[in-house]
C-alpha cells in the first residue's frame, strides 16, 4: 500500500514539473515557433495551428489557444496518453472564447440551376450536411414534399435531396448574390481513448459530423464552457463506452440532435443548454444521459 501511495506521489510530482503551456495564436503565431511563448519575441513565439501543438506537446500539458477574433479553420483530436493527464493534473485545452469553424465557401460556379429559382448542387460529403447562409445555418426544410422533381422549398430555404443540396433564391436575385458555405471537415473535437481531460471556453461550428465526438474510451473527461451550433448531425456525441461531463456547455442549430448518446456511453450534464430549436434535444442509442436540474432546458 505505502509503494502504490508513493508511486502515485511520485507521478503527480513529475507531471506538475514537467506540464508545460503551449501558445497558438491564428494571427501572430508560426508553425516553426516552438509555441513556449504567448507572443512573438526575438525569433520564437505562439504556433499558428492547434494541429502543430498537439504534435509538440505531451502529458498534461495545457494548450492555450488566443481568441484573435479569426476563426481556426481547423479541427483537432486527442488520442492516447500523450494527450492525457492525471487525476490532479489533467491535460487541458483553453479554447479563451476562440471559434473553430469547419466551413468552406461554395462557389457561386458550384450551383447549376435547376428550375428557375431553385439552385443545386452536389457536396463532396452527402451523409450529413449543413448549409450556411452567412455566419448562421439557412432555414432547413425536411425533404418531404416535392414540386416538379425538386424539393418544396421557400426563398431562403435548403434541403439534402438525392445527394444534392438544394436552394431558393429570392425574387429577382441569383446565386452568386448569397454568401453561402457548408459544413466541410468532418468532426471539430475528436476524442479517443484519452483520460483526465478539461476543453473548455471554445466555440465549435460548422462540421459535417459533430462538434464534439467523444468517439470511445474517454474517461474523466470535462467540457466546461462549449458551445457547439451548426454541425450536420450533433452537437456533441458520446459513444460507445465513453463517459463525458458537460459542464455549463450549449448545444443548438444542429442538424440531427443537439447531444446524440450511444453504446454504453454515460454523459453528465450541469447547467447546460440543449436547445430543441432544429433537432431533438437527446437521440440515443443505448448510452445515458444524467441531467442535473434543468440543464436540458432553454436558457
Amino acid at each position: 500500500m505505502r509503494s502504490l501511495v508513493f508511486f502515485v506521489m511520485l507521478c503527480c510530482s513529475v507531471a506538475q514539473l514537467h506540464a508545460r503551456d503551449w501558445y497558438v495564436d491564428n494571427r501572430l503565431g508560426d508553425d516553426q515557433f516552438s509555441g513556449r511563448l504567448r507572443l512573438p519575441a526575438s525569433g520564437d513565439g505562439p504556433v499558428r495551428t492547434i494541429a502543430k501543438a498537439l504534435r509538440v506537446c505531451g502529458t498534461a500539458d495545457r494548450i492555450v489557444i488566443a481568441n484573435t477574433g479569426m476563426a481556426y479553420r481547423e479541427s483537432f483530436t486527442l488520442v492516447g496518453g500523450r494527450h492525457s493527464g492525471l487525476p490532479d493534473f489533467p491535460f487541458v485545452v483553453e479554447g479563451n472564447g476562440a471559434m473553430l469553424d469547419g466551413r468552406t465557401l461554395v462557389p457561386a460556379e458550384a450551383w447549376s440551376v435547376f428550375r428557375g429559382d431553385i439552385y443545386r448542387f452536389r457536396p463532396p460529403r452527402q451523409a450529413s450536411a449543413m448549409l450556411y447562409l452567412g455566419e448562421r445555418p439557412a432555414r432547413f426544410h425536411p425533404p418531404l414534399e416535392r414540386q416538379n422533381g425538386a424539393p418544396r422549398l421557400e426563398p431562403l430555404e435548403w434541403s439534402l435531396v438525392d445527394g444534392y443540396i438544394w436552394f431558393r433564391v429570392e425574387q429577382g436575385k441569383l446565386i452568386e448574390d448569397y454568401p453561402l458555405s457548408i459544413a466541410a471537415l468532418a468532426v471539430g473535437v475528436g476524442l479517443y481513448h484519452v483520460h483526465d481531460v478539461v476543453v473548455s471556453n471554445l466555440v465549435v461550428q460548422g462540421y459535417q459530423l459533430d462538434g464534439v465526438n467523444a468517439h470511445d474510451g474517454v474517461s474523466m473527461c470535462r467540457l466546461s464552457n462549449v458551445t457547439s451550433r451548426g454541425n450536420g448531425r450533433s452537437g456533441f456525441t458520446v459513444a460507445n463506452a465513453s463517459r463525458v461531463l458537460l459542464d455549463g456547455c450549449v448545444s443548438g442549430d444542429n442538424g440531427a440532435s443537439q447531444l446524440r448518446s450511444e453504446g454504453y456511453s454515460h454523459t453528465r450534464l450541469i447547467n447546460t443548454s440543449l436547445l430543441a430549436n432544429t433537432a431533438p434535444r437527446i437521440v440515443s442509442s443505448g448510452g445515458e444521459a444524467q441531467i442535473e436540474g434543468d440543464s436540458a432546458a432553454p436558457r
